[in-house]
């Protein structure tokens, strides 16, 4: 996805001070923390647009609503993953981060009385139960949101992955390396029993993988561009296989852009 983007020109930065002026600024899905909104228009530019994903919006919404009640806010998540930042800068003295049961077995807080969970919208649905298990037992009054914060997408692919080991030798996950959401549906498959690899495209498939194996299942992450999934299974096409769609989820969600964005386009 990014090198589509960087194809058509678009410039990726790591902060608002890199930005040129006069330079459309967009914010990505992970969403960012108001310290940078008020970057942004300190430096006056002209045009921001938010394409935060509502899903990720929804989770700072709902630490603003527990920081202004009084509660201490665990967030379950990986500290340096772009969408935590932004989340935790929503009310950074009232949240604490655990990223593992580990942690989930050590975390304090200055009332226990008053805590409420959050999660990452990527994570593994399997995993942050665990976690949230230990902290309802050291937290029993813990409260949490009334719908999960998992992105819908996120655990519709967990779910058809699982379904899908029960009938492969092998998982490809097409996904880039630094994509939370399918290093987890890698993690998801090899959990299952079943070997899984990720690979940005078909060019990362390692015929070695293929030794012995006779079915091979494909699946990709959130974000990830149908073209790369169809090239991959054209890669097994080609040499005589006989390829199948298998849907396990009908997807009817939508949302809409944010009017800046459908001006540019």
């Amino acid at each position: 996805v990014v090198e589509e983007f960087v194809r058509r020109g678009v410039t990726f930065v790591q902060s608002v001070a890199e930005v040129p002026a006069g330079a459309k600024l967009v914010f990505s899905a992970h969403g960012v923390s108001p310290v940078v909104w008020q970057q942004s228009k300190e430096r006056q530019l002209q045009v921001i647009i938010d394409a935060t994903c509502p899903l990720v919006e929804k989770v700072h919404r709902e630490v603003r609503r527990f920081a202004a009640q009084g509660y201490w806010i665990i967030l379950v998540g990986h500290p340096e993953h772009d969408e935590i930042v932004g989340t935790n800068g929503e009310a950074p003295g009232r949240i604490r981060i655990v990223a593992n049961i580990e942690e989930a077995k050590r975390v304090e807080v200055p009332d226990p009385e008053r805590v409420a969970v959050l999660t990452q919208t990527t994570l593994s649905v399997d995993d942050t139960r665990e976690i949230i298990g230990i902290l309802r037992q050291r937290f029993p009054g813990m409260v949490a949101p009334p719908k999960e914060d998992i992105c819908y997408a996120t655990q519709n692919r967990q779910d058809a992955v699982k379904e899908l080991a029960r009938e492969v030798d092998l998982v490809l996950v097409v996904g880039s390396p630094n994509s939370e959401n399918s290093n987890q549906l890698r993690r998801v498959a090899r959990s299952c029993g079943v070997p899984a690899q990720l690979i940005n495209d078909f060019h990362g498939i390692d015929p070695r993988w293929l030794e012995g194996v006779e079915r091979v299942g494909i699946t990709s992450g959130a974000s990830v561009p149908e073209r790369l999934v169809e090239e991959a299974a054209d890669y097994f096409k080609r040499r005589g296989a006989e390829v199948a769609n298998i849907g396990f989820v009908e997807e009817n969600v939508h949302f809409t852009l944010p009017a800046e964005m459908s001006d540019l386009s």
